[in-house]
């Protein structure tokens, strides 16, 4: 039975820049260039004398905009829905953090 680790850290290695940013596309005679966070884990578990082995894995990929090339220049635009989605949890943690630094420097 082939390594395992070995096997997933070969096909994760092409992840970096590949994974996070897409294929430039053109429409319309505008260049797009789609822009992902992307995360991924893998495992492995099991040994060399017995075939009980196993291994699993998963990603995520979250659109967060894209980069936009006219002829005025080269212009990011982000993805609304993305940005809400990571904005709204973080003005909250924030706010709540906030509040307890405040009232702790009342004291």
């Amino acid at each position: 039975m082939p390594n395992i680790a070995l096997e997933l850290g070969k096909q994760v290695a092409s992840f970096g820049v590949k994974s996070a940013y897409g294929e430039p596309q053109d429409v319309d005679g505008v260049s797009i260039t789609p822009v992902a966070l992307t995360w991924a884990g893998f495992g492995g578990g099991g040994t060399d004398q017995d075939d009980n082995g196993g291994g699993g894995g998963g990603g995520v990929s979250i659109p967060v905009g894209v980069y936009v090339r006219r002829e005025e220049g080269l212009r990011f635009e982000p993805n609304i829905v993305a940005l809400l989605a990571v904005a709204v949890p973080f003005v909250c943690v924030t706010g709540r953090a906030l509040s307890r630094v405040i009232r702790a420097l009342k004291k």
